[in-house]
């Protein structure tokens, strides 16, 4: 089907991970009375959702009300909560006391949304996207479905492709991202010796996993070049990071004010829950009461567990017998040293997707995100703006928002209100003016 004659679709997502899946259920109320014509695509033949890490207990690090509607539309259908009564499991909910999802319940959950919008078809791949030729301009879609080649035109594209694991260098041997790590389970419980770099909630919870499960006798060893074991910054007030106030407060800063700013924040996002922490600690007591009192790991006193903050590695290379040796530094002392193991987990975060589908005029412009998330005139992204709109891109809490702010931009009117106040503490003197009659601004 040639470009000009192509079906037409008011927008057209690419991706569908939880972001994009929060545009299509709350777009569905307007596709319904036909204001919206949308269409979203994925490759992958289902909706899935951080399968490596989808470890036995493991939750969601935001409340279940950060789901794909309810902090902007809590009478959606698609709340979490109606996922709940509709599988006849929300009392048990509630008497579970619990605000926090397990993942494998929020990916049910999500799998349950999109199953209801037949608009999101998954195994298709967007192979280009390109400036239309039609004279309305816009956007041709290309892109292959079980059927063959498909192409159609989309007046606005909103870009959720997610991101990607991060590897700091790639050596032969058992070496693999935490974001893999469920399909190796096995192996690497098996293992004599077993390295964990970087010290996220990921990288904990590899941890913990191996220290639960791994062979009698393993040694785990847990290096990361933060200065500590952090927490994570989970206060009442440093949660508003994570509110539309801050976005917009971190939005008008200047560039390199911007890039300072989240050097600082990895507590705010790239620490470990209190929770995890505690549960690590537990381990690690009982091990050493273990290795007292008739344990397998030699040393009395010894847990088998190495813990090694503010150490950078470097690089790796393979070793005898399919181990592997790493290069560190410790950044402090500036002293080098190796490290011989038999596996390593690399839990080095993600970093955004850049599209190969995008035309060069379109993919140039990915870098700056305006207040409604465009980065071109009928280009949006999501999860693709940190460095313009701060730490609560990839936030959960956030997306329910941030589709909305897209939704009321495509269309051109407010389809949701969305709030002027979320957070208590006002990030700009500006702001705390608007509600405090003391502050008064000097204008230069």
């Amino acid at each position: 089907m040639s470009a000009t004659n192509a079906p037409h679709f008011d927008l057209v997502g690419v991706g569908i991970g939880p972001f994009n899946l929060a545009l299509a259920a709350l777009a569905e109320p307007l596709r319904e009375n036909h204001s919206l014509e949308a269409l979203f695509l994925e490759r992958r033949p289902e909706f899935s959702w951080h399968r490596g890490l989808m470890l036995d207990g493991a939750t969601l690090q935001v409340p279940f009300l950060a789901d794909l509607v309810s902090l902007t539309d809590p009478t959606s259908r698609f709340s979490v909560l109606n996922w709940l009564r509709e599988t006849e499991r929300l009392y048990s909910f509630y008497f579970a006391e619990n605000l926090f999802l397990q993942r494998r319940e929020y990916e049910a959950y999500c799998q349950w949304v999109a199953a209801q919008l037949p608009f999101c078809r998954f195994g298709t791949t967007v192979t280009r996207v390109r400036r239309s030729v039609r004279e309305e301009g816009g956007f041709d879609v290309e892109y292959t479905a079980p059927s063959g080649p498909v192409t159609v035109h989309a007046a606005n594209v909103v870009l959720g492709i997610g991101t990607e694991p991060v590897l700091p260098f790639e050596v032969a041997g058992t070496v693999l991202h935490s974001a893999d790590y469920l399909p190796h389970r096995e192996r690497l419980r098996g293992l004599d010796d077993v390295t964990v770099v970087g010290s996220g909630q990921s990288g904990a919870e590899v941890v913990l996993d191996l220290l639960r499960g791994g062979a009698p006798g393993q040694r785990v060893r847990w290096l990361t070049r933060s200065a500590a074991f952090e927490p994570m910054e989970y206060s009442k007030l440093g949660l508003e990071h994570f509110t539309p106030e801050y976005t917009r407060y971190f939005h008008g800063l200047r560039d390199d004010v911007r890039a300072d700013l989240l050097r600082t924040q990895g507590r705010l996002h790239k620490a470990i829950s209190v929770e995890t922490i505690a549960e690590l600690h537990s381990e690690l007591h009982m091990r050493s009461f273990d290795s007292l009192y008739g344990g397998t790991l030699g040393l009395a006193g010894d847990s088998g567990v190495t813990l090694l903050p503010g150490v950078a590695v470097t690089g790796g290379s393979p070793a005898p017998r399919g181990w592997v040796e790493l290069s560190c530094l410790h950044e402090r002392h500036k002293r080098e040293f190796r490290v011989l193991t038999e596996g390593v987990v690399m839990a080095t975060g993600y970093r955004e997707r850049r599209p190969d589908f995008l035309d060069p005029d379109l993919a140039s412009a990915l870098d700056d995100a305006d207040l409604d998330y465009r980065v071109a005139p009928g280009v949006y992204v999501q999860n693709a703006e940190q460095r313009t709109h701060g730490v609560g891109a990839p936030d959960l809490g956030l997306g329910a928002h941030r589709a909305a702010v897209i939704l009321n931009a495509v269309t051109g009117r407010t389809v949701y209100d969305l709030p002027r106040r979320a957070a208590h503490t006002a990030f700009d003197p500006t702001a705390a003016a608007e509600r405090d009659p003391g502050i008064r601004i000097e204008v230069s």
